[in-house]
């Protein structure tokens, strides 16, 4: 029992490092959040220190996942994700997906900017599938400067200089599928039976 105990625990490091990274948050930022200081992340990351109850709560908070998260707890056998969304400028982000790994799959909402905005482009590690929910989704990806309606979707690598706005007064909702090492959505077709022939 103490070595699952161990194995759990050890994990916890490269999960908060890998949540941390896919929001793209720095341990600046984080310990600005949460209160606690960069050294004590940096070696909880690292694995240098032990995770207790009083650091993994406002971490969990911060990153938007429940502590059965963070420590990899045994499924408890309800299917249901809990949804935890976090806003930040503008945006609300619900992740639809556990896993810290992996493709990701989030709903997001953006507020329309305020007159004027002008796009600030980014470029990350990554693959990115977008589909357009409700309202019409602005989306400057390289030399392409789209507007996508409902039921429409773009898909391409983070690579290429991108953002996002709301392409109207009124905000948008679209799902996004990412995968932080590149990995592209991927349609499975069953194959035509006799009678379809």
């Amino acid at each position: 029992m103490d070595d699952d105990l161990d194995q759990a625990l050890d994990a916890v490091g490269p999960r908060l490092r890998a949540l941390r990274r896919q929001r793209e948050t720095t341990l600046a930022d984080l310990s600005a959040t949460t209160g606690i200081s960069v050294s004590t992340l940096s070696r909880l990351e690292s694995g240098d220190r032990r995770p207790t109850l009083e650091l993994l709560l406002p971490l969990a908070r911060a990153h938007g996942v429940t502590l059965d998260e963070l420590v990899d707890a045994p499924p408890t056998g309800d299917p249901r994700v809990h949804l935890r969304p976090v806003t930040r400028q503008g945006m609300t982000m619900v992740p639809l997906t556990r896993r810290a790994g992996g493709i990701q799959a989030y709903k997001i909402v953006l507020q329309p900017a305020g007159a004027g905005a002008e796009p600030r482009l980014q470029t990350h590690e990554g693959y990115e599938w977008l589909y357009v929910l409700n309202g019409r989704l602005r989306a400057v990806i390289g030399e392409h400067d789209l507007v996508l309606a409902p039921g429409e979707a773009a898909e391409f690598d983070t690579h290429i200089p991108h953002w996002f706005g709301a392409a109207d007064p009124e905000p948008v909702e679209f799902l996004s599928l990412f995968g932080k090492q590149g990995e592209r959505a991927h349609l499975r077709a069953r194959p035509k039976s006799k009678r379809e022939e």
